[in-house]
């Protein structure tokens, strides 16, 4: 009989353990399905490609971001980690797969890039790890991966490494909507735990992202432009782009 939980912690591994160990599995159970995606570079998947998100470009170049600091999550093979070091910021980059970031690494030895690669869970990784605070807080792809109760978790992140004043940009499934195509599962919060799988990820409207994201300030959600094959940049039409920033002492998410 298994009567040990005591704690919130406690509560979301259990939360966590009901989704199967494949894509759907952010934490470490879901890393080897992971390292398994990534293992063949030569794979004909769009964001292999070693090209920045367009949002994070556009954001750059229209002045609404300034070089500091940056963590980015889920960094995969390192495109938009190795962009921001171009563009001179100091770069923390996360993920789970060790051989996303085994190529992630050889792309920054490449390119003479100075970023600092983390393994591991970045809600579990410790404040001497991901110090913080971050001018910059970059997800392409991340945040539509994690189960409901990780939100929680997400936010309790950004509001511990956030400066004042920084800002988050994220890109996630879209929900379909007016026509236009989505990715991502559309079931309701309780029908993932119904189920046990995330079904590939969620996919969110814009009103749920600002919901989600109510303590930060919109600067800017809209649909991913789509970029050509030949593009410089990565850009695909299923995916939101939002860019929120802290402008107040309260929290991410209320």
């Amino acid at each position: 009989m298994d009567r040990s939980i005591r704690t919130i912690d406690d509560v979301m591994k259990l939360l966590d353990g009901l989704f199967e160990p494949t894509a759907d599995r952010w934490t470490a159970g879901g890393a080897d399905w992971w390292d398994g995606f990534y293992a063949d570079r030569d794979r004909p998947v769009p964001f292999f490609a070693a090209k920045p998100d367009e949002s994070l470009v556009s954001y750059a170049e229209r002045g609404l971001l300034a070089p500091g600091r940056a963590l980015d999550l889920g960094c995969g093979p390192g495109r938009n980690a190795l962009h921001l070091a171009a563009l001179g910021y100091e770069v923390d980059a996360v993920d789970l797969s060790s051989t996303a970031l085994d190529w992630a690494a050889d792309r920054a030895r490449e390119a003479g890039a100075d970023v600092r690669f983390h393994h591991g869970d970045a809600f579990a990784l410790t404040e001497s790890e991901l110090t913080g605070p971050y001018d910059l807080i970059h997800d392409s792809g991340c945040f539509h991966h994690l189960p409901p109760h990780r939100r929680i978790s997400y936010l309790a992140l950004v509001d511990r490494v956030l400066a004042p004043g920084g800002h988050l940009a994220l890109t996630a499934f879209a929900a379909v909507e007016g026509g236009t195509e989505g990715m991502g599962s559309e079931l309701s919060d309780t029908d993932f735990y119904r189920t046990a799988r995330l079904h590939g990820g969620l996919a969110y409207t814009a009103d749920a992202l600002r919901g989600i994201f109510a303590g930060l300030t919109e600067v800017e959600v809209r649909r991913m432009r789509d970029e050509p094959p030949g593009s410089e940049l990565f850009g695909e039409p299923f995916l939101w782009t939002a860019l929120f920033r802290r402008t107040g002492p309260g929290t991410a998410g209320s």
